[in-house]
C-alpha cells in the first residue's frame, strides 16, 4: 500500500468511528431529552433543598424551560456517551502506538474519566447545597424573596460541574507530566507548598465568597496533588524505558 493510500486509509477511518461516537451521542440525547425533565429536577435538588419552605424555581422567559432542557439532554448525553467516544479514539490510535505506550495510555483514560465523574458528584452532592444556602441566606438578609431562575441555575451548575471536573484531573495531569518526563516525582513534592497556596486562590475564584466552599474546593486538591504524587511515583517505579523493551525482547530472541 502507498503512502498516499495509507493515508486515505486513515481518513476513512477517523470518519467512520468520528461517525459512531456521534450516533452513539445522538441516540442518548434523544433518550435524555425525553427523561430531561427528571433529569432537571434531580440536578436541581440542592437548589430545592435551599429555597424556603413554599418557594419554587423559575422560568423569566417562555423558550427559557425548551433552551435549558435541551442543554441538559445534550451534556448528559455526552456525558454518558464519553467511555463510547474515548474507545473510539483508543482503537484509532492504538495501531500506532507501542506497547508502554499502551499500557499507560489505557489506565490513563479510564482515570480520566473517573476523576471528571468523581469531581462532578462532589460539586452536586456538597458544593452546590452550600453555594445556594449561603446565596439564599445573604438574600433573606435584604428582606426580599428569593426567585431562582432555573436556567440561570443551570447556566451556574455547569460552571461548577466543569470548574470541579477539570480540577479533580489533578492526579491525572500529574502522571501525564512525570511520564513525559517534564518534572519528576521529587520536583512535585518539592512543590507542595505553592500547590497548597495555588489551590486556595482557585478555589477563591471557582467557589461563592465564603469560606466553607473555597475549602471544599481547596482541601480536596491538596488531597488530590498527594494522590496525584502517590500515583505518579508508582508509575514511575513499574515503567521501563522503551530500549530496555527492546533490548529484553532481541535477547529472549537470541
Amino acid at each position: 500500500m502507498s503512502q498516499e493510500e495509507s493515508f486515505v486509509s486513515h481518513l476513512v477511518e477517523l470518519r467512520d468511528r468520528m461517525i459512531r461516537a456521534l450516533l452513539m451521542v445522538l441516540v442518548l440525547f434523544a433518550v435524555c431529552f425525553y427523561f430531561s425533565g427528571e433529569i432537571m429536577k434531580f440536578l436541581s435538588q440542592p437548589l430545592y433543598q435551599a429555597l424556603p419552605e413554599g418557594s419554587r424555581p423559575i422560568f423569566t422567559d417562555q423558550a427559557g424551560a425548551f433552551f435549558t432542557l435541551t442543554k441538559v439532554a445534550f451534556l448528559t448525553a455526552v456525558l454518558l456517551s464519553l467511555p463510547w467516544i474515548l474507545y473510539q479514539a483508543w482503537a484509532f490510535v492504538a495501531p500506532g502506538l507501542y506497547e508502554h505506550e499502551k499500557k499507560f495510555a489505557l489506565p490513563l483514560i479510564f482515570s480520566s474519566v473517573f476523576f471528571l465523574v468523581v469531581g462532578i458528584a462532589f460539586a452536586y452532592t456538597f458544593v452546590l447545597p452550600a453555594a445556594y444556602k449561603f446565596f439564599i441566606a445573604m438574600s433573606e438578609r435584604t428582606g426580599a424573596e428569593t426567585l431562582q431562575d432555573l436556567q440561570k441555575y443551570w447556566d451556574f451548575t455547569l460552571a461548577i460541574f466543569f470548574g470541579f471536573g477539570l480540577t479533580f484531573e489533578v492526579p491525572v495531569v500529574e502522571m501525564l507530566l512525570v511520564k513525559l518526563g517534564f518534572v519528576t516525582v521529587e520536583q512535585l513534592r518539592q512543590a507542595r507548598r505553592y500547590v497548597v497556596v495555588g489551590a486556595f486562590i482557585v478555589a477563591a475564584v471557582l467557589t461563592p465568597p465564603d469560606v466553607l466552599s473555597q475549602f471544599m474546593l481547596a482541601v480536596p486538591l491538596c488531597l488530590l496533588y498527594e494522590l496525584g504524587i502517590f500515583m505518579a511515583g508508582f508509575l514511575k517505579a513499574r515503567s521501563r524505558a522503551p530500549d530496555k523493551d527492546s533490548a529484553e525482547e532481541s535477547t529472549s530472541g537470541d
